[in-house]
């Protein structure tokens, strides 16, 4: 097996497609199959797979979630890093930070209209880190 870091940089608030950014950072064999797994350093994003062609779907995304665990909820008690970081921490929880994806001849077995997405729930966050194995 073979990790390598991937350092993504900061991005805003929102759901952002990776998936070419990922690539560019590993080199995936071109002569055999096998599984990419993909680990996010951190807790108040996370990583999913979903929709790559209409922006507008990762724009909903953005909308229901933020819909679904509201900032300045009052029944919080974890608030010292502002009032985005513990929504943050369950939106993260709830989307994941793991992914698991096949590949063969060089080539992520994703569907016809499958990318993988960085979920950015801070407003003021920092470069994220991802751990790419090759399996």
């Amino acid at each position: 097996m073979k990790h390598q870091t991937i350092c993504l940089p900061r991005k805003k608030r929102g759901f952002h497609l990776i998936t070419d950014e990922i690539l560019n950072h590993i080199d995936l064999p071109k002569n055999q199959s096998g599984l990419l797994y993909l680990h996010l350093l951190h807790t108040s994003a996370a990583i999913t797979i979903n929709e790559n062609a209409d922006s507008t779907v990762r724009d909903d995304f953005e909308t229901f979630i933020n819909q679904m665990v509201p900032e300045n909820f009052q029944g919080f008690t974890h608030t010292f890093e502002g009032a985005d970081d513990m929504p943050a921490h369950i939106k993260s929880s709830l989307f994941g930070v793991q992914l698991h994806i096949p590949f063969e001849q060089g080539k992520l077995l994703l569907g016809t209209w499958q990318g993988i997405y960085l979920c950015e729930f801070r407003d003021h966050a920092t470069a994220r880190k991802i751990i790419a194995t090759i399996i």
